[in-house]
């Protein structure tokens, strides 16, 4: 398929919002245990995988991209699924926020789920001005004040 067709074909489609991750193992590689939540967030329709690639970050600072078929069985399903969106600007950015001695796993995926909300809001002139993440941590400590606030009845 030449890249024009891929053009067209995206064109008509619905997209979702698109997000990345950067997930650090800190003195280790991935186990794999996150791997079947991932997988049935695909297989539902949740999310579609746009790229994913895994690095590791040597104790002097030195990067490196691990092949998925070196972190053992699990993985292998997602061999060939890299699309070469992310860059090696991408991966050095990504290696920036983990420690030395670490691995990680940089994931973008399509919110597929929201594809027709984001499409109706782009067909009726519509466009996405903000967007932004609420720390899991910051959100549990705020239900707990506002918990502690409320009387007891």
């Amino acid at each position: 398929m030449d890249d024009q067709a891929g053009v067209d074909q995206t064109a008509d489609r619905e997209l979702g919002p698109i997000d990345y991750i950067v997930v650090e193992w800190t003195g280790k590689q991935p186990t794999g245990e996150a791997l079947p939540h991932l997988i049935d967030l695909i297989d539902r329709g949740i999310v579609r995988l746009i790229d994913i690639v895994f690095i590791t970050k040597d104790t002097d600072g030195t990067v490196a991209r691990l092949e998925i078929n070196s972190l053992g069985a699990d993985f292998a399903i997602f061999d060939g699924a890299a699309t070469s969106l992310l860059d090696d600007s991408d991966l050095a950015e990504a290696a920036a926020v983990i420690e030395p001695g670490s691995s990680a796993a940089v994931v973008v995926w399509e919110n597929a789920w929201a594809a027709p909300f984001a499409t109706a809001v782009r067909n009726g002139g519509g466009q996405l001005v903000a967007s932004g993440r609420i720390p899991v941590d910051a959100l549990l400590a705020q239900l707990d004040a506002a918990d502690a606030a409320t009387p007891a009845t």
